[in-house]
Parts: structure tokens; sequence; C-alpha cells
């Protein structure tokens, strides 16, 4: 009879499975933060794979990794350091051990670390544990030869066996933290459903790791149990930001009652909303795949012309083709959503990485006077209602948005709630009336508002023509008049200035703060959390998060004007807080900037922000 472990229960915990690309380490760290979601559980994730298609097997440049941090609350980060690692080869051991706590359990292949693997990962010797000093709980078991013999009988070949090993250290990694394998079945099964066989080979390797750890104490004396404190009634998922990105243009198409077309060429890290999109016909999605980012751009302008609520999604590089097609939805003003998944730059830079370096592109990357309203997305559950108030805003004041979110929020995941769809506000488009029969131009405007009318082609008594070309404020021909075009600058300027957008919201010591954190996008969780621990540690923090950065909320400059310090935090060298400086008269802020391509340490920040403190 196997001695029982004992069962620890934690607050958190942070697991990173690593190994080669080819190895299923996003696959095996999906499934774990789909189980710990479906049981409560707060997540945060974070896919780290490097830019090369099919890197060198065993080589240090082609090890891919996949961190969750899951809790018994609300989890607002992946975590700095790991308390878990999976390492399924030497390479992944020697690159991702930087990210295990000193009190870290290690996993690791022994199979998989024979000389030649060795000597790949650049070791100097034949004990690499030795070698590197690692003083940590290792569970070193031979996980490829296992897998081999659980599915000796199979009649799958050696190279098919060898693609479950993923699922011997997810079986393992939920032995150790009590996790129930049915999801996990029912995850599989879903996932190869035409391939049954598949199916069930995985699910016998993941109950195979499992009960070696049961049966063995894999060398340890405990495992543990991480609770959900509160749980909230309803459907839970966990969703990465693309796809709930994705569902947020299909849910406001619904709500405006159009149909919602997507023109996209394929770009990292953005292909997952056309690939997500694309599965959508039966609610009336079209989806076109261009020959390149200018006709995505384009063919969008075409379908929004026609009366559809158009989306064009692409990166930083591709926003840049996209310009001249963007300049053709301001000057026409029509409701265009362009969705830029920033990336690691310039040019084609780290294009699996994450940056906030497109910012100054999406305000001002254009040629003439062409303003646009910028949104951004907080979190990987938030871009869902960024992606539906971008459609909102597109629609309601005909304008063409850019909504950034970024590698990060994109293909991290958090646990999502599905949200009730007769909660969120009415989309409603200023449509021609009756009245206006006979009697339409395209560029008459509502006087409060500033925007103007929208006559779907087809309509009689409302023929009209849009282009590129500077057109008369009041008939809509064609113009060169030297006022008439200042006089239309200003009005498409105006009209996004009159733009509602809430109040930034102040968290943390509100009336109080010796020091606010200013950030945007998808840094809040790690400013967050900062901020949390220094108000943890006696310290007066608060964080003023932006959503909406052009227009910006009406209360800015007073907030910024309110505290003795301000630090903005950007992943890039400084563009939200020149922006600022220029919408704010006399703000001076520090700055906190990086351009790693990861994202925030939080130790850093808050090691970072007590400096300026003490300053």
């Amino acid at each position: 009879m196997v001695e029982q472990t004992k069962v620890t229960t934690l607050d958190k915990v942070v697991i990173r499975f690593s190994g080669d690309s080819g190895d299923g380490m996003q696959l095996a760290g999906n499934i774990f933060s789909t189980i710990s979601a479906t049981v409560g559980n707060g997540i945060s994730t974070f896919p780290d794979y490097p830019a090369d298609i099919r890197a060198p097997q065993g080589s240090l440049t082609g090890v891919s990794g996949f961190q969750v941090h899951i809790g018994s609350g609300k989890v607002f980060t992946p975590g700095d350091k790991c308390d878990v690692l999976v390492a399924m080869n030497a390479a992944a051991l020697k690159t991702q051990y930087k990210f295990a706590k000193s009190t870290a359990c290690i996993i690791i292949d022994t199979d998989c670390f024979q000389k030649s693997d060795l000597e790949k990962a650049a070791f100097k010797t034949d004990n690499p544990i030795e070698e590197m000093g690692i003083k940590q709980d290792v569970i070193a078991a031979p996980i490829t030869q296992m897998v081999k013999d659980c599915l000796a009988d199979s009649g799958m070949d050696n190279k098919s066996m060898l693609k479950c090993r993923n699922m011997f250290a997810l079986g393992l990694v939920c032995w150790l933290f009590n996790r129930d394998l049915s999801i996990a079945e029912n995850f599989l099964r879903e996932k190869f459903a035409k391939k049954p066989a598949i199916a069930e080979a995985n699910i016998k390797v993941i109950h195979a790791g499992f009960d070696y750890g049961h049966n063995t104490h894999a060398s340890v004396d405990h495992t543990y149990r991480v609770d959900t404190k509160v749980k909230v009634p309803g459907k839970y998922m966990d969703i990465s930001g693309n796809k709930a990105t994705a569902y947020g243009l299909i849910a406001a198409a619904e709500k405006a009652g159009l149909k919602l077309f997507l023109g996209s060429y394929p770009i990292t890290p953005a292909t997952d909303i056309l690939h997500e999109l694309s599965k959508h016909k039966s609610l009336g999605v079209v989806t076109v795949q261009c020959e390149d980012e200018i006709s995505g751009c384009a063919t969008a302008i075409g379908a929004s012309f026609a009366g559809s609520l158009a989306v064009t999604s692409t990166s930083g590089p591709g926003v840049c083709l996209k310009s001249e097609a963007m300049n053709l939805a301001v000057i026409t003003e029509l409701p265009l959503v362009v969705v830029d998944v920033q990336r690691g730059g310039p040019s084609t830079g780290l294009p699996t990485k994450s940056e906030q370096t497109d910012l100054l592109q999406a305000l001002f990357g254009r040629n003439g006077e062409s303003p646009m309203p910028v949104i951004a997305a907080s979190s990987p559950t938030h871009c869902f209602d960024a992606a539906y108030d971008a459609c909102k805003i597109a629609l309601e004041h005909m304008t063409p948005v850019i909504l950034l979110t970024d590698a990060f929020v994109a293909n991290g995941s958090s646990a999502w709630k599905l949200p009730d769809l007769t909660t969120y506000p009415a989309i409603n488009p200023p449509y021609v009336t009756p009245e206006m029969k006979g009697e339409y131009a395209p560029y008459k405007r509502n006087p409060e508002t500033g925007v103007r009318y929208w006559a779907i082609p087809g309509q009689e008594g409302y023929t009209h023509i849009l282009g590129g070309l500077e057109k008369d404020s009041n008939t809509g021909a064609i113009s060169t008049d030297p006022d008439n075009h200042d006089l239309m600058c200003r009005l498409r300027a105006e009209k996004v200035e009159k733009i509602p957008v809430p109040d930034v919201q102040v968290e943390g010591c509100v009336e109080d703060a010796d020091l606010l954190i200013v950030g945007f996008g998808g840094t809040y969780g790690h400013l967050y959390s900062a901020m949390e621990e220094m108000n943890e540690a006696g310290q007066k923090v608060a964080l003023a998060h932006f959503v909406h950065l052009n227009p910006l909320p009406k209360n800015t400059a007073e907030v910024l004007k309110r505290y003795k310090k301000v630090v903005v935090a950007e992943q890039n060298l400084g563009q939200f807080a020149s922006y600022l400086r220029m919408k704010v008269d006399g703000f001076v802020p520090y700055q906190f900037n990086e351009v790693k391509g990861q994202p925030f340490v939080v130790s850093e920040l808050v090691e970072a922000f007590t400096e300026i403190l003490n300053k």
C-alpha cells in the first residue's frame, strides 16, 4: 500500500512548462490553465515561444515556454518567477532555470539529458544539476521511456508516441496539484474529435504521469491544492486575448444588427483573430484572407461602405502598410476597426514578443490631419469589452478606430465569466432619416456630435459619392477651396474630440498617494500588483491606468496634477509620457521604460518606484 502524501493548501502558485518548440508545451500549459479556470481559480498565462518556425531540436534558441499563474482569488500577472519548472530537455533547463524561485520544484525528463543533449545545450560536464548549482528539489524521471512503454501496444510509430511526452509531464503536474483529470480528458477528446485514437493515447499518457507521481511520490513528500475562495455563479472559460477580441467583435455586430466583415492578412501575433472569426459563418461573420495588408484594409473599407461592421486585424508592420487605406477611412468618415496586436519592432523585430511601441504610430502615423480614436485593452478578458467599445465608437461616430492590444494580452489567457449581452449598451449608427430623402449630402452632420449621417448604397434618394479627395462640407462635391479644407480638417478633429469616454479611474491610495503610477494597455496587471505590494508595505501609492488614449478622458489633467509625484511606466522609450506632456500643460512625470519584449517584472517595478518615492 502506497503511503499518502501530505496536502498543503496554497493561495497561489506559478508553473512554467518548457521544452523544444515541438514538445507541446503551449498545449500542456493551455490544458492546465483550462482545468484551473474551470474549477474557479484565477489564472494568468504567458506563452513565451521563439520566432523560429522550427529551430534545431535541443538547441538553446528553440526553447518554448508557457507560464501559468493560478490563485484562489483574482490573479493579475503570470508571476515573476515559477514555483514549478518543467524542463523537457537540457536546453530548456539551461535557458529557463533563471525563471525558477529558489524554492521551486524542477521536473526533468532524464532521457533528454544524454551526452548529445548536453552538448547542444552547451553544458561542460555530464551533471547539469551540479554544474548549474541547482539546490532545489528535482523530480528526475525517464519520461520518454515511460511514454513509449505506456503506448507500446497502441500501434503508434515512435515519432507519434514522442508527441505525447508533454501529456506525461502534465499528468505529473496535475498530481502535484491534485487536479481532476476529467477536464483534461474532455479537452483532448474535443481537440482531437476527428482523431479519437490520438485523443485516447494522450489521455492514457496523462493518467500514466499522474499515477507515476501518486505511486512513487516523485521525490517529494507533499502535494498542493489551490482552492477557490469566492465563487461567483456563472459559466467560465479560459480565454485568450485574441479569442476575446474576436468574440467582442461578434457581440458588437449582433448588438448593432449588422454583418461582421474581417479583411485580414496573416501576421504574428494577430492571426488567431482571423482563425477564430473564420469559424463563425453561422453567425453571419464574413472573413477574407487577403493577398496583403493593404488589400486587407481596403476590402474592409469597401464592406463598411456597403453597410457592414468592418474590421481589419494586424500588428505594427501591417499598420504601416495599411496607413494609406486608413487615411481613406478618415476622409470618407466610414466606420472601421483596426486591431493592432503590438509586437517587438522595428521592422520584423521580435515577432513573437510583446511591446507597446505602436502608440505614436496609432495616434499620428498617417499623412495630413487624420485623427482617429485609439483604445488600449488592459488584459486578455478586457479585450472583449475593448473590442465592443471600439465597434460602438466606430459605428456611432462614423470613424475608423484603432484597438491596441499586444502579444502579451493577445496570447495570454485569463478565467472569463461569460457575459450577459443584454447588459451591454446599445449600438445605434447614425443612419439617414426619411426626411433627408432627396436632400442628402454625405457630409451633412448632426449639429451636436459633428457626426455625418450614414446612407447605405442602394437606398433610393440617397445617392452619393465618397473618395480620397477633399469634399465640400455642404454638397459633397470635390473641393480644393482652402477655407473648405481648413473647415473639414477641423470638423473631423472636433468629431473625435467630442466622443464621450469614461473618466480615468484611480485605484489604491486615491486621496493621499505620494506617488501616482500611470500606464496604459497590457501592463495593467503588473502595475496594479506593484501598487498593491507597495501599499501592503505601508507606502502610499495609487494607479491611474488608461484605456481611452484618443480622446483622453476629460479628467486626465486633474488626475495627473493631483499628486506630488507621477511616474509613467510603459514598454517603450516614453511614447505615452511624451503624449501626456503634449496634452497636459506643465506635466513633467518620472518615467519607467523597458523595451525587452517581455512583460514587466513586478519586483523590478517596486524597486524602481520605491527609489522615486525616496527622492
